[in-house]
């Protein structure tokens, strides 16, 4: 949790946001963001995303550390964010560089609650391809059901969903930043 710490403080400083701008852009009590800031909170994926679009910083960037020029990420490795309404875990598998536009994602999801996503950054655009299992996926209005090897993309500065049918699901969302 000290990079994820370290990330919330380095952007919030950046963007000139006092703790309680930032917590009031985000949604989240002063309190949670002190917590965070300290390494003693453990935050959860609409936590993070909520800070990511009050910093106008893609989500990567707050729980993803440098990485060498060559990478490889094992299954189970890399950084992992739970969310907190259902049972959906993100690893990130490749975070935008300054001046790139884009991340990568590893989603494995059980079946149960649906994953409901706030809009991102405007501009943002999701792709994603489901690797193994079912999955209800895109626009809250409008998501599609998708199985092995196929793929959707769909704005990601609207209300999104991503809902699993099948036990172990994976995919592989890429966001693009524009």
């Amino acid at each position: 949790m000290g990079q994820i710490a370290a990330s919330i403080r380095r952007e919030r400083e950046r963007s000139g946001l006092s703790m309680a701008e930032l917590a009031r852009r985000a949604g989240i009590a002063k309190s949670t963001l002190s917590q965070l800031e300290s390494g003693a909170g453990n935050p959860s994926v609409e936590t993070l995303w909520a800070l990511g679009v009050a910093l106008n910083v893609p989500f990567s960037r707050l729980v993803d550390p440098p990485r060498p020029a060559v990478k490889v990420i094992r299954v189970g490795e890399g950084p992992v964010t739970h969310s907190e309404r259902a049972d959906y875990a993100a690893t990130v598998l490749s975070s935008c560089p300054p001046n790139a536009r884009r991340d990568i994602y590893r989603i494995e999801a059980q079946p149960g609650e649906t994953r409901a996503s706030d809009p991102h950054m405007p501009g943002t655009v999701e792709h994603v391809l489901i690797g193994a299992g079912r999955a209800l996926v895109g626009p809250t209005e409008a998501p599609v059901e998708l199985g092995p090897g196929d793929y959707v993309s769909y704005p990601g500065d609207a209300p999104h969903v991503f809902r699993a049918l099948a036990p172990d699901t994976l995919a592989v969302i890429v966001m693009e930043h524009i």
